[in-house]
């Protein structure tokens, strides 16, 4: 299994984003969102991006580390850009198309670091949209 932080940015559509949520939730990986949060929230035909920004070691779970802790860069409903977390198994990251080039790669980092976080944009939207994990 790959340990070296790629420095670049994957896109993936909602299907592939809810199945790489749906791995981090059944491996019980500590940065994720709900996958019934999201499939209420995320806009059907979006594209939305992870960027992987640290190796994250589980001394104490070695069957599942080093897991890449990524920035997403999700769109919601609303059609607004909202940012979050989730850990991913490189082997899974490396399976993910490279399709971006690295002016639009640059941009999304730049999206990413504006965009509103997931959990303001859940309390604008209202105390009983809080995900649970």
């Amino acid at each position: 299994m790959a340990s070296a932080l790629p420095r670049t940015v994957r896109a993936v559509d909602t299907n592939q984003l809810l199945d790489l949520e749906q791995e981090a939730a059944t491996l019980g990986f500590s940065q994720r969102l709900p996958v019934p949060w999201l499939r209420k929230h995320l806009a059907a035909e979006a594209t939305h991006y992870l960027f992987p920004t640290i190796v994250h070691q589980l001394r104490h779970r070695p069957e599942v580390s080093p897991q890449w802790r990524c920035q997403l860069l999700l769109t919601v409903t609303t059609g607004e850009e909202i940012w979050g977390l989730l850990d991913v198994l490189p082997d899974t990251f490396d399976r993910l198309p490279e399709t971006l080039d690295s002016v639009s790669k640059k941009a999304i980092v730049s999206r990413i670091n504006r965009a509103t976080t997931q959990g303001e944009w859940s309390a604008r939207v209202g105390p009983e949209e809080m995900p649970r994990n």
